[in-house]
Protein backbone atom coordinates (compact mmCIF):
# COMPACT_ATOMS: atom_id res chain seq x y z
CA UNK A 1 0.00 0.00 0.00
CA UNK A 2 1.49 3.70 -0.75
CA UNK A 3 2.06 6.43 1.01
CA UNK A 4 -2.07 8.07 1.44
CA UNK A 5 -2.55 11.65 0.79
CA UNK A 6 -6.19 13.54 1.32
CA UNK A 7 -7.13 16.41 -0.81
CA UNK A 8 -9.35 18.51 0.23
CA UNK A 9 -11.02 21.18 -1.99
CA UNK A 10 -14.47 22.01 -3.23
CA UNK A 11 -13.29 23.12 -6.46
CA UNK A 12 -13.38 19.86 -8.87
CA UNK A 13 -10.78 20.83 -11.32
CA UNK A 14 -8.11 21.62 -8.14
CA UNK A 15 -9.06 17.79 -6.69
CA UNK A 16 -8.33 16.56 -10.40
CA UNK A 17 -5.12 18.21 -11.20
CA UNK A 18 -3.51 17.34 -8.06
CA UNK A 19 -4.49 13.98 -7.58
CA UNK A 20 -3.61 13.23 -11.22
CA UNK A 21 -0.32 15.19 -10.26
CA UNK A 22 0.18 12.99 -6.95
CA UNK A 23 -0.82 9.73 -8.37
CA UNK A 24 1.73 9.83 -10.95
CA UNK A 25 4.59 10.45 -8.55
CA UNK A 26 3.11 7.28 -6.95
CA UNK A 27 1.25 8.07 -3.94
CA UNK A 28 -2.45 6.94 -3.22
CA UNK A 29 -4.58 9.51 -3.62
CA UNK A 30 -8.41 10.35 -1.52
CA UNK A 31 -10.44 13.02 -2.43
CA UNK A 32 -13.08 15.27 -0.48
CA UNK A 33 -15.43 17.96 -1.73
CA UNK A 34 -16.22 19.43 1.67
CA UNK A 35 -15.22 19.82 5.32
CA UNK A 36 -17.82 16.81 6.19
CA UNK A 37 -16.18 14.64 3.51
CA UNK A 38 -12.43 15.41 4.72
CA UNK A 39 -13.10 14.62 8.48
CA UNK A 40 -15.08 11.12 7.65
CA UNK A 41 -12.14 10.01 5.07
CA UNK A 42 -9.35 11.39 7.47
CA UNK A 43 -11.36 9.45 10.53
CA UNK A 44 -11.31 5.92 8.07
CA UNK A 45 -8.64 5.74 5.95
CA UNK A 46 -6.33 7.68 8.20
CA UNK A 47 -3.94 9.30 5.45
CA UNK A 48 -0.43 10.19 5.64
CA UNK A 49 -0.66 13.44 4.83
CA UNK A 50 -3.44 15.96 4.07
CA UNK A 51 -3.79 18.97 1.57
CA UNK A 52 -6.14 20.93 3.26
CA UNK A 53 -8.46 24.15 1.34
CA UNK A 54 -9.46 26.53 4.19
CA UNK A 55 -12.42 27.59 2.23
CA UNK A 56 -14.78 24.40 1.97
CA UNK A 57 -18.53 24.16 2.13
CA UNK A 58 -20.11 22.39 5.60
CA UNK A 59 -16.84 23.07 8.12
CA UNK A 60 -14.66 25.36 6.75
CA UNK A 61 -10.46 24.34 6.90
CA UNK A 62 -9.93 25.51 10.24
CA UNK A 63 -12.81 23.50 12.01
CA UNK A 64 -11.58 20.32 9.88
CA UNK A 65 -8.32 21.17 10.88
CA UNK A 66 -9.05 20.98 14.45
CA UNK A 67 -11.04 17.78 14.39
CA UNK A 68 -8.47 15.84 12.33
CA UNK A 69 -5.15 17.26 14.83
CA UNK A 70 -7.97 16.26 17.39
CA UNK A 71 -7.69 12.42 16.19
CA UNK A 72 -4.12 12.20 15.27
CA UNK A 73 -0.83 14.52 14.27
CA UNK A 74 -1.03 13.72 10.53
CA UNK A 75 0.74 16.43 8.27
CA UNK A 76 -1.16 18.96 7.15
CA UNK A 77 -0.54 21.02 4.12
CA UNK A 78 -3.05 24.13 3.70
CA UNK A 79 -4.26 25.45 0.51
CA UNK A 80 -5.92 28.80 0.53
CA UNK A 81 -6.94 31.35 -2.27
CA UNK A 82 -6.47 34.22 0.35
CA UNK A 83 -3.38 36.13 0.04
CA UNK A 84 -3.29 37.80 3.05
CA UNK A 85 -0.37 37.30 5.29
CA UNK A 86 -2.80 37.09 8.49
CA UNK A 87 -4.71 34.24 6.74
CA UNK A 88 -1.57 32.26 6.24
CA UNK A 89 -0.25 32.84 9.71
CA UNK A 90 -3.62 31.98 10.99
CA UNK A 91 -3.23 28.44 9.80
CA UNK A 92 0.57 27.97 11.06
CA UNK A 93 -0.50 29.31 14.32
CA UNK A 94 -2.77 26.15 14.47
CA UNK A 95 0.08 24.00 13.41
CA UNK A 96 -0.25 23.28 9.95
CA UNK A 97 2.96 21.80 8.82
CA UNK A 98 2.97 24.21 5.54
CA UNK A 99 0.93 26.28 3.01
CA UNK A 100 0.30 26.88 -0.40
CA UNK A 101 -1.53 29.70 -1.90
CA UNK A 102 -3.51 29.71 -4.72
CA UNK A 103 -2.76 30.04 -7.23
CA UNK A 104 -0.09 27.29 -7.28
CA UNK A 105 1.77 24.95 -10.15
CA UNK A 106 0.70 21.11 -8.93
CA UNK A 107 4.35 19.89 -9.25
CA UNK A 108 5.27 22.78 -6.67
CA UNK A 109 2.88 21.23 -4.43
CA UNK A 110 4.09 17.71 -5.51
CA UNK A 111 7.41 18.52 -3.76
CA UNK A 112 6.47 20.24 -0.86
CA UNK A 113 4.56 17.10 0.15
CA UNK A 114 7.65 15.06 -0.47
CA UNK A 115 9.17 17.53 1.93
CA UNK A 116 7.00 17.48 4.78
CA UNK A 117 6.71 13.68 4.66
CA UNK A 118 10.62 13.51 3.90
CA UNK A 119 10.86 15.59 7.04
CA UNK A 120 7.88 13.74 9.10
CA UNK A 121 9.56 9.90 8.81
CA UNK A 122 13.37 10.85 8.28
CA UNK A 123 13.83 11.09 12.12
CA UNK A 124 16.62 8.93 13.50
CA UNK A 125 17.83 9.90 17.29
CA UNK A 126 20.27 7.87 17.29
CA UNK A 127 22.11 7.60 20.60
CA UNK A 128 20.70 10.96 21.40
CA UNK A 129 19.89 11.35 25.13
CA UNK A 130 17.80 13.70 26.39
CA UNK A 131 18.72 17.54 26.04
CA UNK A 132 17.77 19.60 29.31
CA UNK A 133 18.41 23.10 29.91
CA UNK A 134 17.04 24.93 32.77
CA UNK A 135 13.51 23.85 33.08
CA UNK A 136 13.32 22.62 29.82
CA UNK A 137 13.78 18.35 29.21
CA UNK A 138 13.96 17.35 25.94
CA UNK A 139 13.37 13.81 25.51
CA UNK A 140 14.92 13.14 21.83
CA UNK A 141 14.12 9.52 21.49
CA UNK A 142 10.78 9.77 22.69
CA UNK A 143 9.92 13.42 20.63
CA UNK A 144 8.91 14.58 23.60
CA UNK A 145 8.72 17.79 25.78
CA UNK A 146 8.68 18.61 29.62
CA UNK A 147 8.91 22.09 31.29
CA UNK A 148 9.61 21.96 34.77
CA UNK A 149 8.74 17.74 34.45
CA UNK A 150 5.04 18.66 32.75
CA UNK A 151 4.68 17.60 29.28
CA UNK A 152 4.32 20.31 26.80
CA UNK A 153 2.51 19.25 23.40
CA UNK A 154 4.31 20.26 20.91
CA UNK A 155 3.38 19.61 17.23
CA UNK A 156 6.21 17.75 14.83
CA UNK A 157 7.50 20.77 13.53
CA UNK A 158 7.20 22.54 16.63
CA UNK A 159 9.56 20.27 17.83
CA UNK A 160 12.46 19.99 15.35
CA UNK A 161 12.71 23.53 15.33
CA UNK A 162 13.31 23.24 19.20
CA UNK A 163 15.00 20.03 19.01
CA UNK A 164 17.54 21.82 16.00
CA UNK A 165 17.92 25.26 18.00
CA UNK A 166 18.86 23.39 21.22
CA UNK A 167 21.36 20.88 19.62
CA UNK A 168 23.24 24.09 18.38
CA UNK A 169 23.22 26.37 21.30
CA UNK A 170 24.75 29.83 21.00
CA UNK A 171 24.37 29.63 16.92
CA UNK A 172 22.36 32.20 15.21
CA UNK A 173 20.40 31.17 12.62
CA UNK A 174 18.32 33.44 10.07
CA UNK A 175 15.19 32.73 9.53
CA UNK A 176 15.71 31.68 5.67
CA UNK A 177 18.76 29.19 7.51
CA UNK A 178 16.16 27.67 9.85
CA UNK A 179 13.77 27.67 6.74
CA UNK A 180 16.03 25.49 4.74
CA UNK A 181 17.04 23.20 6.99
CA UNK A 182 13.63 22.38 8.46
CA UNK A 183 11.19 22.91 6.09
CA UNK A 184 13.24 22.00 2.88
CA UNK A 185 11.77 24.99 0.32
CA UNK A 186 13.96 28.06 1.17
CA UNK A 187 13.37 28.75 -2.61
CA UNK A 188 8.87 28.86 -2.07
CA UNK A 189 8.93 29.20 1.78
CA UNK A 190 7.79 32.67 3.73
CA UNK A 191 10.12 33.41 6.57
CA UNK A 192 6.93 34.35 8.36
CA UNK A 193 6.82 30.70 8.70
CA UNK A 194 9.22 30.47 11.01
CA UNK A 195 8.78 33.57 12.73
CA UNK A 196 5.15 32.10 13.37
CA UNK A 197 6.90 28.84 14.77
CA UNK A 198 9.38 30.70 16.68
CA UNK A 199 6.43 32.85 18.66
CA UNK A 200 4.36 29.51 18.92
CA UNK A 201 7.45 27.82 21.05
CA UNK A 202 8.33 30.31 22.88
CA UNK A 203 4.84 30.62 24.50
CA UNK A 204 5.09 26.88 25.29
CA UNK A 205 8.57 27.26 27.03
CA UNK A 206 9.35 31.08 28.35
CA UNK A 207 8.38 32.02 31.57
CA UNK A 208 7.31 35.03 29.87
CA UNK A 209 7.42 34.99 25.74
CA UNK A 210 7.65 38.64 25.60
CA UNK A 211 11.08 38.80 27.31
CA UNK A 212 12.00 35.02 26.23
CA UNK A 213 15.22 33.33 28.17
CA UNK A 214 15.65 30.46 25.74
CA UNK A 215 14.93 31.35 22.26
CA UNK A 216 16.65 34.70 21.78
CA UNK A 217 16.11 37.62 18.90
CA UNK A 218 19.38 38.65 17.82
CA UNK A 219 18.43 41.71 16.40
CA UNK A 220 19.25 41.47 12.18
CA UNK A 221 20.17 38.46 12.19
CA UNK A 222 17.68 36.00 13.67
CA UNK A 223 17.27 33.68 16.48
CA UNK A 224 19.75 31.81 19.33
CA UNK A 225 19.18 29.20 21.77
CA UNK A 226 20.67 30.07 25.38
CA UNK A 227 20.65 27.06 27.29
Amino acid sequence: MGTKVLVVDDEAIVREVLGRYLAKDGFEVMLAADGEAAVESFTGARPDLVLLDLMLPKIDGFQVFEQMRAIADTPVIMLTAKTEEHDRIAGLEMGADDYVSKPFSPGEVVARVKAVLRRAHEWDPGDASNIVCGRLNIDVAGRRLYVEGEPVALTPREFDLLFYMASHPGTVFTRLELLEELWDFAFYGDPATVTVHIRRLREKIELDPSRPQHIVTVWGSGYRFDP
